[in-house]
């Protein structure tokens, strides 16, 4: 996402919070000179993301507010640490304080559930994959998250690579044929990969020439037998229902790829806040 975007994005929640009046309470009950400084903070653990955005807030609110960033994205911050500092216009503040917040939270949160993934995993040679289960419009913003949380971004969008699904094979009749279709079309210049549930499937793709088979729902055990079916002829991916508590077993299995749509549909937001001084 371009700073452009971004800013775009950014805008767009304002309004959303600020409406045409803005925000009365502060005006209300606010002196107009009224300078302040402010420290965002983290007030649980967690893996940060999104904080050069939520900084970005407050100078679009009001371009003479100072912003300072203590952590990095990708930092694994305790309950308490600084995340970064604010001062200038105690209004401005308090105008840019929910949007920037909401921004640094969900993304943080993205971050920290990919983080707790990646660490599950260690040592296994797996590696943890997001998926298009994005909010319409933060697909941008989640996937970056996952970058920082340690992850690494499946495709984009339905337009950077093939990815075979159970209905496009129901169209088409089988795994192979729907292979065979794609590759056909797109050359080699574009990855192909297909979806398979069961094990009769598995060479069907490879001899169709998929570059990666995804073992959709399957449990570890026949999981562990595509592996060896498949025996490093072409990536395998395991998907579907994959949890923190499941996740170092279905590593186990030999797998490449672990993909996890809850990261960025369902992860709870990281409690951060910003507090006066």
């Amino acid at each position: 996402m371009t700073l452009e975007e971004s800013d775009q994005f950014l805008r767009a929640a304002l309004t959303e919070d600020l409406g045409d009046a803005g925000d009365v309470t502060s005006r209300a009950t606010v002196d107009a000179g009224a300078e302040a400084t402010g420290t965002v903070v983290a007030h649980e653990p967690g893996c940060v993301a999104g904080l050069e955005l939520a900084l970005r807030v407050f100078t679009l609110v009001d371009e003479t507010v100072a912003t300072e960033a203590c952590v990095d994205d990708g930092a694994v911050v305790r309950a308490g640490t600084k995340l970064a500092l604010v001062a200038g216009p105690a209004r401005s503040l308090l105008a840019a304080e929910r949007v920037a917040l909401n921004v640094l939270a969900h993304l943080s949160g993205v971050a920290t559930a990919t983080r707790e993934l990646v660490d599950r995993v260690d040592g296994t040679g797996a590696t943890i994959v997001d998926t298009r289960k994005t909010t319409p419009g933060l697909r941008a913003l989640e996937k970056m998250a996952v970058r920082a949380g340690g992850g690494t971004n499946h495709r984009l969008g339905l337009y950077d690579a093939v990815l075979i699904k159970d209905n496009h094979i129901a169209a088409v009749g089988t795994v192979g044929e729907a292979v065979r279709h794609a590759r056909a079309d797109v050359g080699d210049a574009v990855r192909v990969e297909v979806e398979i549930d069961r094990l009769d499937q598995v060479e069907d793709a490879i001899a169709a020439g998929a570059d990666i088979v995804m073992l959709d729902n399957m449990p570890t055990d026949v999981m562990r037998e595509a592996v060896d079916l498949i025996a490093g002829r072409c990536l395998v991916e395991a998907s579907g229902g994959i949890t923190v508590d499941t996740v170092r077993e279905v590593a186990e299995t030999g797998v490449d790829m672990i993909s996890v749509g809850w990261i960025t549909h369902s992860a709870p937001a990281l409690d951060v806040a910003l507090d006066f001084d």
